[in-house]
């Protein structure tokens, strides 16, 4: 039993490894930024900062472990799909999400998502109920001076 036991961390360690050589999720480099939304405040820029940017955005910050595969494969497919959706730094551009669906998202508690805010390293995303109801007020306010695009995808 024992030997069975080793002969899989081995080949466990192995395996771990060799998908170390995927290349994929470890392109760090941020596109440019292109056009933001007129914030209505440095307040509402800074909770977005620190709630949405890093998956929303062409400002990603890459912690250390997004280069360990597999999680820098999450990492990475997480990241270009919340570029898809919403992203910050592409303002002129289409986006594939409503006003009316981001707002809805972060009053429900689905964004920022959980397991985001979490990590050590992410503490700031983690949002009180006053700053959420600012962030909140502050959205309304910049969508309604600088709605995002529709018809994207």
């Amino acid at each position: 039993m024992l030997r069975w036991l080793i002969r899989i961390l081995i080949a466990g360690l192995v395996l771990f490894a060799l998908i170390q050589a995927i290349p994929y999720g470890r392109n760090h480099t941020n596109p440019p930024v292109l056009a933001q939304p007129k914030w209505d405040s440095p307040r509402t820029l800074r909770l977005a900062r620190a709630a949405c940017f890093d998956c929303h955005s062409n400002e990603t910050t890459w912690p250390w472990y997004t280069n360990i595969a597999p999680v820098s494969w999450w990492v990475e497919n997480h990241v270009k799909s919340g570029r898809s959706s919403l992203n910050f730094s592409e303002w002129n551009r289409p986006q594939d999400t409503s006003a009316s669906d981001i707002l809805e998202s972060i009053r429900g508690g689905s964004m920022p998502p959980s397991y985001y805010t979490v990590m050590p390293n992410h503490s700031a995303a983690r949002l009180s109920k006053s700053e959420k109801a600012a962030f909140i007020r502050g959205l309304e306010a910049t969508f309604k001076a600088s709605p995002p695009i529709g018809g994207g995808g």
